[in-house]
């Protein structure tokens, strides 16, 4: 199996804060720590209130420049906290890559809390992703794999379905929901990557949606897969009512969406169960979210 992809760019403290010297010298001084060393970036703590959110890829730049461009609009129609950009960083000789500067958010991945917790707070997953999935602007970013129509992922998912335990039902369960009527409405807004890790929660109660890297615009079914990979059946069940109640257009709630949002989330825990085994949370939300799609009701 994949292991998380080795650095380009050793990003440490010292670059951080040649970095901040040089564009943002009122942050230089503040304290730092290394927070979170990830597959693309890397989040660095700055004093109390803030991070430096930095790629460690050439990839993950693009996607730091996706949250800069579409952040701010969307913000304020969300009923959770985001990580909006609150100064900008651009590329300088000695580090090639955008980069952000974002407040710092208390709390824990929802990754790291049992799916039945998670339950409680479902239908507030479910407020915030209608309140996303509205029209998209003209300019929003392309994203070759959210958004877009399952038939052509279908042959890359499948071949990602091996190596696993369970891997051929999973790979039936997918041909069979991929079959769906596709996507035929206004292209919405959709987060892209809307698994536990990229939720934070503190108190019982959901409280941030992060990392909008994948950010695009095209089916919400691709966002919705979060219903499998989040929650048991019955959170999934309270989510998916919701959702249906407050979506914005009724191309987002239909029979035929809720299939293609399976189709992804098999497509997904393939994803996290064949390139996970350095990732124990990753690898963790796959197994639950196979079992979801292939036990649940």
């Amino acid at each position: 199996m994949a292991r998380i992809p080795e650095a380009e760019i050793d990003v440490d403290l010292d670059l951080v804060r040649r970095l901040l010297e040089r564009q943002h010298p009122d942050l230089a001084a503040l304290p730092m720590t290394i927070a979170a060393n990830g597959w693309d970036n890397v989040m660095v703590r700055l004093g109390d209130d803030l991070a430096v959110r930095i790629p460690r890829r050439a990839v993950a730049a693009r996607l730091v420049e996706h949250e800069q461009q579409v952040l701010p609009r969307l913000a304020s129609r969300l009923p959770l906290d985001v990580p909006v950009p609150v100064r900008v960083g651009r590329p300088t000789p000695f580090y090639p890559w955008a980069w952000s500067v974002v407040p710092w958010r208390d709390g824990a991945a929802a990754a790291y809390s049992p799916a039945h917790e998670r339950d409680a707070w479902a239908e507030q997953l479910a407020d915030a992703l209608a309140a996303l999935h509205v029209p998209a602007d003209a300019d929003a970013p392309a994203n070759p794999v959210r958004g877009v129509p399952l038939a052509g992922r279908v042959d890359a998912i499948r071949a990602r379905m091996t190596g696993f335990a369970r891997a051929g039902e999973l790979r039936a369960a997918f041909d069979r929901d991929a079959a769906a009527p596709a996507y035929t409405g206004t292209p919405l807004w959709i987060h892209g990557d809307p698994h536990p890790l990229n939720m934070l929660c503190r108190d019982g109660a959901l409280t941030a949606l992060i990392d909008f890297g994948d950010v695009t615009a095209g089916d919400p079914a691709t966002d919705l897969a979060a219903a499998w990979m989040t929650f048991t059946a019955r959170g999934r069940a309270a989510f998916i009512d919701r959702y249906t109640t407050m979506a914005r257009t009724g191309d987002g709630a239909d029979a035929a969406t809720w299939l293609r949002a399976r189709a992804w989330a098999a497509g997904m825990a393939s994803s996290m169960l064949s390139a996970s085994d350095d990732h124990a949370a990753l690898a963790a939300i796959g197994r639950h979210t196979l079992a979801q799609v292939l036990d649940a009701p």
